[in-house]
């Protein structure tokens, strides 16, 4: 068990806390709601209208039905709040109308920081994501913190560019004396991921047989339940106006699909595909069935180009200033493997070719 560095705790979630989660029914947002139901506290769920919310059931929570982009609404689920954790975020790579990625991830976020300033909540954890750092130091095999500043030239995709923007935001309104602070989690993995997001897309395509070949690339990988864990100790041990890598391990796209091949008995794909024939793909994935047939793309173009950037990631800050730990990422990607072939995600060919190891696989 490593050592957790001695931290200084600024607040404490107690039991009988009101603590608002907007997005709690997402991956991410639904593990916080856990984690912060385990000490107590009574938390109310802030859910878009519709939104599937099976990742709730067993928690005790407040449904405040809300459309993030409502200002009235979110005031109304943030009044009486101790605390906020926001996550409510479009997380993809396309979307028919990119304007949705401005309204919910800008403007949602805008509400969210007038809602706690207007409602008197003492601190908020805003969630933005390691896309907005700078990636110069991993051409170098360096990984990248929190001081590595954007190219802005690097912001491929709405998403990214709206998570910039967003994070800007709240760290304006912490220079004016609002007490939040921002975690950016790495790539998650682990059970619930419904969406799924584009990280478990990839340990989904892997299990259904639909990837032939890889880049040969890098990313963080990190459990959603220590991610979870790590929002929590941001919010009791975070400075105000400061930023906290969430990661796990850094690990090459081989070392992920072997992890995937060890713990499922599934084989490795052995194509090596060139970088600049996925970018290709993810061009003509875009133009073709995202431009021309508005559907969403096979290969979206942002997709294409994260795979062939090495996203690796030192959240060293985190460990030793809020005391943040994580479990090996093997753990984290087998448990994914586990939900997804558990929860109908597996077609039924593959997940009968699949022999589970004992050890990592659940």
């Amino acid at each position: 068990m490593p050592r957790i560095p001695h931290v200084t705790g600024v607040a404490r979630i107690e039991a009988g806390n009101r603590v608002v989660i907007t997005g709690a029914s997402g991956f991410i947002g639904s593990a916080v709601a856990r984690a912060v139901h385990a000490r107590g506290a009574e938390v109310v769920a802030v859910v878009e209208p519709g939104a599937d919310d099976r990742n709730l059931a067993g928690i005790r929570t407040e449904r405040a039905v809300a459309d993030i982009r409502d200002i009235a609404a979110v005031r109304a689920a943030c009044k009486g709040a101790r605390f906020v954790f926001h996550l409510a975020a479009i997380y993809r790579f396309w979307a028919r109308d990119p304007r949705i990625f401005y309204d919910v991830n800008v403007g949602g976020t805008l509400n969210v920081l007038d809602a706690v300033q207007a409602t008197g909540c003492e601190r908020l954890v805003f969630t933005s994501t390691v896309g907005v750092l700078g990636l110069g130091a991993t051409k170098q095999g360096k990984p990248a913190d929190e001081t590595c500043c954007t190219d802005i030239s690097h912001l491929y995709g709405h998403y990214k560019r709206t998570k910039f923007v967003a994070e800007h935001e709240v760290l304006r309104a912490a220079a004016g004396g609002l007490d939040a602070c921002i975690v950016l989690p790495t790539f998650p993995l682990g059970p619930g991921d419904r969406g799924p997001t584009p990280t478990g897309k990839l340990v989904l395509d892997f299990l259904n047989g639909k990837m032939p070949g890889f880049v040969d690339t890098a990313m963080n990988v990190t459990h959603v339940d220590d991610l979870a864990l790590g929002h929590l100790a941001a919010l009791e041990r975070g400075s105000r106006g400061r930023s906290y890598i969430l990661g796990g391990e850094n690990l090459s796209m081989r070392e992920i699909l072997q992890t995937l091949a060890k713990c499922t008995g599934l084989p490795l794909p052995r194509l090596e595909v060139p970088r600049g024939l996925a970018l290709a793909a993810g061009v003509a994935s875009d133009l073709i069935e995202g431009r021309l047939l508005r559907r969403e793309p096979r290969v979206p173009l942002e997709g294409a180009r994260m795979s062939t950037t090495r996203m690796i990631f030192s959240d060293e800050r985190a460990r030793t200033e809020i005391g943040y730990t994580s479990r090996p990422a093997r753990d984290a990607i087998a448990e994914s493997a586990r939900w997804f072939t558990d929860n109908g995600y597996v077609t039924a060919g593959r997940r009968a070719a699949i022999r589970w190891q004992t050890q990592g696989a659940r």
